[in-house]
């Protein structure tokens, strides 16, 4: 391990254990309050700003400073619950959750018998929602691995905690086709820029970037994709929201049919984002490919 990966997996571990002895509602203000400390630094700070603008050009400067403000809070709120992710998954739901809203859309995806795609987006405590759904629905959960082989045994720690498998990207699709196949579960995230190997999809009014796996396994093996959220409420509780199944229709070796479906779930993630801005993570650069021949744009 370089030294730069050791000195990150000590400052991730010290951070994390400043958490452990405090309850839930104190460990969210302590950590909102690192998120302002982080954002003050100025750390991503202009990616962020820069994306904002591109999404929300109507908007004044003041109205986005204020949603980045209070995204750095929702970060350091996230971080602070990083480390007892189980504990809050297997809590009496009530205690966690304001309301699960769709959850028949999760039963009747189910029912066609072709396995299920949990989609979501990089919204407030998303591995939390993993972790709770996977208590009633057992799930394969496909990552991509962190460069830090440290701060990767730290987290994959955590997430087999919470009991559920774990398949990293690349290796881990035979594992994810052959789950699916057989009737079970896979969560998929499909938000962030998917470079010259994504299908360009709009995105707030602009093409981006998109991974292709969610909708080239849908297409591939039948499994509807059931595209979740969680936010968090007022109270610091959450709400997770199930939107109704897409199922895939066409075939995967048709690249229309990969960028059709691409399209719908990315539109369904927008609507989220659109309706709760602070809680999306808007420090990665997600129109960094520009459409070949197209209007792309460079943050």
């Amino acid at each position: 391990m370089r030294f730069s990966h050791r000195v990150e997996t000590l400052l991730l571990k010290t951070v994390a254990s400043s958490f452990s002895g405090l309850s839930w509602p104190a460990a969210r203000e302590r950590g909102a309050a690192l998120g302002s400390f982080v954002g003050a630094l100025g750390i991503r700070r202009d990616v962020a700003r820069a994306n904002l603008a591109l999404a929300f050009p109507e908007k004044t400067q003041a109205w986005r400073e204020r949603v980045l403000a209070e995204h750095y809070r929702e970060l350091g709120r996230v971080a602070a619950e990083y480390p007892r992710i189980a504990e809050l998954a297997r809590a009496p739901r009530e205690e966690v959750f304001a309301g699960w809203v769709g959850e028949e859309h999760v039963r009747a995806a189910a029912a066609m018998g072709r396995g299920v795609i949990f989609l979501t987006g990089h919204v407030s405590n998303f591995e939390l929602g993993a972790a709770a759904v996977a208590r009633d629905h057992p799930m394969a959960l496909v990552f991509k691995p962190l460069s830090n082989p440290g701060a990767e045994a730290w987290v994959t720690a955590i997430r087999r905690s919470i009991g559920v498998e774990l398949l990293p990207i690349g290796a881990g699709v035979r594992g994810a086709v052959r789950r699916l196949r057989s009737g079970g579960a896979i969560a998929m995230l499909a938000d962030q820029d998917a470079r010259r190997d994504g299908v360009f999809v709009p995105f707030f009014g602009r093409p981006a970037s998109t991974a292709a796996g969610p909708a080239w396994l849908s297409l591939a093996t039948g499994a509807p994709i059931v595209f979740c959220t969680i936010t968090r409420e007022a109270d610091g509780r959450f709400v997770l929201r199930f939107q109704p199944p897409l199922v895939p229709l066409g075939d995967a070796a048709d690249a229309a049919a990969v960028r059709v479906l691409t399209a719908r779930h990315t539109a369904l993630l927008e609507a989220v984002v659109r309706e709760r801005p602070e809680q999306w993570f808007w420090l990665h650069k997600r129109w960094k490919t520009a459409q070949p021949g197209g209007d792309g744009a460079v943050v």
